[in-house]
């Protein structure tokens, strides 16, 4: 059967060739409307309070999830989505974007379905394997369906050309997180509420708070005004049965794939691809001695001799260690904002602020993304990747400083600084993105260019692990150590009084989550200071570390040596050039 005949021929890249005159401005918008779609991954933090309250809605209960199980759904989507770009990135070149584009489709948004009913009958595994692992295949599948496309349909412009395609998926976070804030409020039901915490009789066993009611026992949590604050649709303090309610987030999942699922199908129909040999008008190739001096190959190297070369992995290095220092403080970004400034500006940093700021995350995102790649078409990618290394690394350096000094001195200065250094490190998170694959088409051509970005793109999978484990490993030693240091300066009987326990049992305590940071400080002497705005101190120092890394792996960086070029290994293929 020939590659034109098949159920499944429609699809493939001979169908959807331009016709002579078709307009390469059409093609832009349907990669855009895909990686929108696949971008509100960028907005996971929306779902981090629901998803570890999902049983005591109002307040973690005992058998909720923690955060630390919650954030690894975001690192597991991340880490399928490089070993789908890395494997599908060759498919692609042999099929077309539509038929990969339609597949992501399917995997996206049937990931979104099946992980709702995760949510719905608390089987994390099954959140999983639903968004983390096929939503992820989906991701990694969109994320390289119009790279190599966009590459030969602006060859003039390729750092503008795979800026605006992955300029949609930075800024997916911008539609998606109102669009997941306001879904979670449509949805959001208030669990029984028995009443202040002065009016019921509260007995404690085994760190669980339970309420006796007409004779019976019921386990319940307790809200403070701080938690109610937080909810989408808040309500009074006070006591609040465990199991009855809903946070939402279930058919938040189920609304969203249905409708990702269809824009991400009418979008990959919208794909075309360029004729052999096609040019733009009045577009002239550089010569070779512009191409050296801006390190551009007029030459092509074979996707798997490009794993033969040290630029390649230099380039790894570069985009693992970028995407690792921006993407922890992007899976955890609400909750951190929170952390930092909500016990010191209350009544700037509330819910809705915290939303905003997972908004201007991906505005910013979206925006660096355009920015640094159509800059790097003018500076060239080697000097755009430095500006990133230098740059973000004096950022990171100061978020500790404007975390401390806001716990001594509260001012919205501080949050000021903070919002700033966050947002620029963010454009160029995004920009390292952008700028990747001009700098892969630059350094390898583009025979291959879609195949070999996929691979690269097993970098983006290690830092989705990397990332998210070192800022919530490292947050949870300093939660440990702040908890531990709180509680030794609470008088004993005021503990037993507060929590119906004694400090004997703060272990078991903290584990069923009745005794937390916020909780201590209720009733810790007065005067003490909060400790919750340091908790991330540790990592961004880390961070900036590994930005140092980086700029060594980028200023080493040279032309690939002539060896590697399809002439000298594969001569078969040399006219395929």
């Amino acid at each position: 059967m020939s590659d034109s005949q098949g159920p499944l021929a429609f699809l493939k890249k001979e169908r959807i060739v331009a016709k002579e005159g078709f307009n390469r401005w059409l093609v832009p918008p349907a990669s855009i409307a895909i990686h929108l779609c696949i971008g509100s991954v960028y907005a996971w933090s929306i779902f981090n309070p629901p998803l570890i309250k999902q049983i005591g809605v109002v307040a973690s209960a005992a058998d909720d999830w923690t955060l630390s199980s919650v954030v690894w759904i975001f690192s597991t989507a991340i880490v399928f989505l490089g070993l789908a770009a890395a494997l599908g990135g060759k498919w692609l070149e042999e099929v077309g974007p539509r038929m990969v584009g339609v597949l992501a489709a399917f995997c996206w948004g049937g990931g979104f379905i099946i992980g709702s009913f995760g949510i719905a009958y608390h089987q994390l595994w099954l959140v999983y394997l639903g968004y983390g692992a096929l939503g992820g295949c989906g991701l990694g599948l969109a994320y390289v369906s119009p790279v190599s496309t966009l590459l030969r349909w602006f060859p003039d412009k390729r750092g503008m050309a795979t800026g605006m395609a992955i300029m949609g998926f930075g800024g997916g976070a911008m539609i998606g997180a109102p669009l997941k804030t306001w879904l979670l409020s449509i949805f959001y039901q208030a669990p029984d509420y028995l009443g202040k915490v002065a009016d019921i009789n509260l007995i404690t066993e085994g760190g669980r708070r339970f309420a006796e009611v007409a004779g019976n026992k019921l386990e319940v949590v307790v809200a403070s005004v701080a938690d109610m604050a937080k909810l989408p649709v808040p309500g009074p303090e006070g006591v609040y049965v465990v199991g009855t309610g809903d946070t939402g987030a279930a058919s938040v999942f189920i609304t969203l794939g249905v409708v990702y699922f269809i824009i991400m199908i009418i979008a990959s129909f919208s794909y075309r691809v360029p004729a052999k040999n096609w040019t733009p008008e009045g577009y002239t190739p550089p010569t070779k001695d512009q191409s050296q001096k801006r390190m551009i190959s007029t030459n092509h190297v074979h996707i798997d001799q490009a794993l033969k070369t040290s630029q390649f992995w230099r380039l790894w290095i570069m985009l693992c260690l970028n995407v690792t220092a921006g993407i922890g403080v992007i899976g955890v970004a609400k909750t951190m904002m929170t952390e930092i400034f909500g016990s010191t500006l209350s009544g700037v940093v509330d819910a809705g602020f915290a939303a905003t700021y997972v908004l201007m995350i991906s505005v910013f995102n979206m925006v660096g993304r355009f920015f640094w790649a159509t800059t790097s078409d003018l500076i060239g990618r080697k000097n755009t990747y430095h500006c990133f290394f230098l740059i973000g690394m004096l950022l990171y350096v100061s978020i500790p400083f404007v975390a401390s000094s806001v716990s001594v001195e509260p001012s919205v200065m501080w949050l000021v600084l903070f919002y700033g250094a966050t947002m620029i490190i963010f454009t160029m998170y995004g920009g390292g993105f952008a700028t990747i694959p001009a700098y892969l088409a630059d350094m390898f051509g583009t025979l291959h260019v879609g195949g070999i970005h996929g691979r690269l793109l097993t970098a983006w999978s290690t830092a989705g692990v990397l990332g998210p484990f070192a800022i919530t490993y490292l947050r949870q030693l300093s939660v440990d150590d702040a908890i531990n240091s709180l509680s030794a300066k609470i008088d004993p009987v005021l503990f037993q009084q507060t929590f119906g326990a004694g400090i004997e049992q703060l272990q078991t305590l903290v584990a069923a989550k009745t005794v937390t940071i916020a909780k201590l400080m209720e009733v810790a002497p007065q005067g003490t200071i909060d400790p919750t705005s340091s908790l991330y101190n540790t990592t961004m120092y880390a961070m900036a570390a590994l930005l140092v890394i980086a700029f060594v792996a980028n200023k080493g960086l040279k032309r690939v040596e002539d060896r590697h070029h399809v002439d000298n290994t594969h001569p078969e293929m040399a006219g395929a050039k």
